[in-house]
């Protein structure tokens, strides 16, 4: 499954929406997903791990 295309920016509350393009076998713990805030720009890399495979 990996991490969703959008999550909410903890700065601000806007939506950030991921960057990285999804692998075609989906993400793998280890890979880092990066998002870009919306509103406040700011941007988020999150580590995928083992949780967000289910």
């Amino acid at each position: 499954m990996g991490l969703p295309e959008q999550i909410v920016c903890v700065d601000c509350g806007g939506t950030c929406h991921r960057l990285s393009l999804p692998r075609e076998d989906g993400d793998r713990p280890g890979d880092i997903v990066a998002y870009r805030c919306s509103d406040c720009l700011d941007r988020w890399d999150l580590v995928v791990d083992e949780a967000d495979e289910d």
